[in-house]
């Protein structure tokens, strides 16, 4: 079998539909998560930066993918559970400074950039915001699967409250809700402090595009 160079979005969104399909599989044929884990790193090799622990799930993921899968909801315990480590996860900015510069921020949520095994060790990523979010009106093309973040700010206003919940939503989106699809930027290290706080200043200073009519 000739092996697969990793790629990280594909290989994880393969991952945990594969993943998933186990929990499915192994109660219609008796195939496991296990067997499922072991064609896979079988099919992949690394290269550059992109490693085989992009192949490995946490216990959150796992319950997510099954809970997907088999259209069984978490129970309250395991959203309970979920939560309260995202949330442990979450580090506030060490200055206690939450906004950075809303121009960088811009930059990373156009820019899709990084993580990939083309990248360079240690090349600036990026947010990638547009591919799921609407967050200006200049710009014409963006994803729906988040909500629209337009006036996310202005609708919202800047006080200790709201820099708390956004900080948290960016850094694990799992601190918020179970499950969510959202990318864990700063508790997986995709985007370092300076950058969270730049996207923070994108969403919520006033003179951002986001918070433009």
């Amino acid at each position: 079998m000739k092996k697969s160079t990793i790629a990280p979005f594909t290989v994880l969104a393969g991952l945990l539909l594969a993943t998933a399909g186990a929990y499915a599989d192994e109660v219609v044929t008796g195939t496991s998560a296990e067997d499922v884990q072991a064609v896979l790193e079988a099919s992949f090799e690394p290269k550059g930066i992109a490693k085989m622990d992009r192949l490995e799930q946490s216990a959150m993921q796992k319950a997510c993918s099954q809970a997907e899968m088999t259209g069984k909801p978490l129970s309250q315990e395991q959203v309970a559970q979920i939560t309260k480590e995202a949330m442990a996860s979450v580090k506030p900015p060490v200055d206690g400074n939450y906004l950075g510069d809303w121009k960088a921020g811009e930059k990373i949520a156009q820019s899709g950039r990084g993580l990939q095994l083309s990248d360079k060790p240690g090349a600036p990523n990026g947010g990638n915001c547009y591919a799921c979010h609407q967050m200006s009106k200049a710009e014409i093309s963006f994803g729906n699967i988040g909500p629209s973040l337009l006036h996310y700010g202005k609708l919202r206003g800047s006080s200790k409250e709201i820099l708390d919940y956004t900080w948290a939503k960016v850094y694990n989106s799992h601190a918020n809700m179970a499950c969510s699809n959202m990318p864990r930027f700063g508790a997986a290290g995709i985007l370092t402090e300076e950058q969270l706080k730049d996207v923070m200043a994108l969403l919520l200073d006033p003179e951002s595009p986001v918070n433009k009519d």
